[in-house]
Parts: structure tokens; C-alpha cells; sequence
């Protein structure tokens, strides 16, 4: 937040994930739940408003308790958004969208040709956030494995080949410059 950025998102598990060895999922959500327990007085007390999209409720009920915890302290928090995707993938939130909105149809409280870009994105996890901008790709790997793939339409991708528990401050500021000497287009020229 101290460079002005209004949305941090980090995936922290995918829908995905739950295939990894269990001693690795548990270590997983035991790092999440320490990390908030360790940081979120400090991100209250900075403005910060914590949000979590996927399908959270699925995680252990501890991981459950401390983000709701989180989310519950910072509700009212005007700075930054961390958003954090838990238990998220980006084909079944595209479903899901899908989903809400044909039980609108159905219920007759929209007709199907009111279903526009805005009915849509009202319905994804991300509703009201911004698009994004950026992308870091951290480790090397060169794929989105299934990371927004609606609101990455026209981000701008940075791939290094740092591992996440390495990216310090210094590879941040590296990517925000490379970022920073991009000239967006949208798609024109």
C-alpha cells in the first residue's frame, strides 16, 4: 500500500491444490493461519481490507475461523484490498458466474439478453474490484494455472524465475519497473 497500489491478489491455494501430498496441503493451510494471526493487526492498524474469493468455507475450519476473523476486523478498512484466493480456480468461477446468472433467468429476475459484461462481473468473486493490471509470475513457469482468467483479459504479465518464498522487496521493485516501462494499449495500437 506504501506505493499506492488500491488491490494486492495472491493465490495462496487452488482449486487444484487439494491434489498435492496431504502433509503439504496441511503445511499449507498452517502457514495461512499463522500468517494471519502474525499480520493482521498490522494490516488493520494500516488501513488494509482483507478479502478472500473461492471457495473458502471448504478449508479446515481453523484456516476458516482466522479468515473470517481477518475479514470480519478489516470490513470497515478504506485502503488497500489484499485479496487472497483460496481454495480458487478461475474456470469454476467462470461457471459459477454462469450459474448465478441462469438462476436469475430462471427466477425471472433478469431476461437473458440483460446479461452483459456488467451482469457478469457482478457475479465473479472479484465484483467491484478493478481489473487487473499486473502479473507476477513467480518461479519460472511460463502458465496462469487457472488464476483469473476472466479479469487478466489485458493484464500485463512479468515472469521471473524467483521462487515466492524469495521474492523479497528487491524483486518487487524489479518487477514494478519493468511494469512501469510498458505502454498499455487495450487492445489498440
Amino acid at each position: 500500500s506504501d506505493i499506492g497500489l488500491d488491490v494486492l491478489t495472491l493465490y495462496a491455494f487452488s482449486t487444484e491444490n487439494w491434489k498435492r501430498p496431504k502433509l503439504e496441503v496441511d503445511t499449507l493451510f498452517s502457514l495461512l493461519v499463522e500468517y494471519i494471526r502474525r499480520e493482521i493487526d498490522e494490516l488493520h492498524r494500516n488501513n488494509v481490507r482483507l478479502v478472500v474469493m473461492g471457495d473458502y468455507q471448504k478449508l479446515p475450519s481453523t484456516a476458516v475461523m482466522e479468515v473470517n476473523r481477518g475479514m470480519d476486523l478489516t470490513k470497515n478498512n478504506t485502503g488497500m484490498v489484499l485479496n487472497i484466493a483460496l481454495n480458487y480456480g478461475g474456470q469454476q468461477e467462470i461457471i459459477r458466474a454462469a450459474q448465478k446468472l441462469a438462476e436469475h433467468v430462471a427466477n425471472g429476475d433478469m431476461k437473458p439478453e440483460d446479461i452483459d459484461r456488467k451482469a457478469f462481473e457482478s457475479e465473479l468473486y472479484t465484483a467491484g474490484l478493478p481489473d487487473v493490471d499486473f502479473l507476477i509470475r513467480t518461479s519460472g513457469e511460463m502458465r496462469l494455472s487457472n488464476f483469473l482468467l476472466y479479469q487478466l483479459a489485458y493484464a500485463e504479465f512479468y515472469q521471473t524465475d524467483t521462487l515466492w518464498p524469495d521474492f523479497d522487496r528487491h524483486a518487487y521493485d524489479e518487477a514494478l519497473l519493468a511494469y512501469a516501462k510498458r505502454k498499455r494499449r487495450f487492445g489498440g495500437v
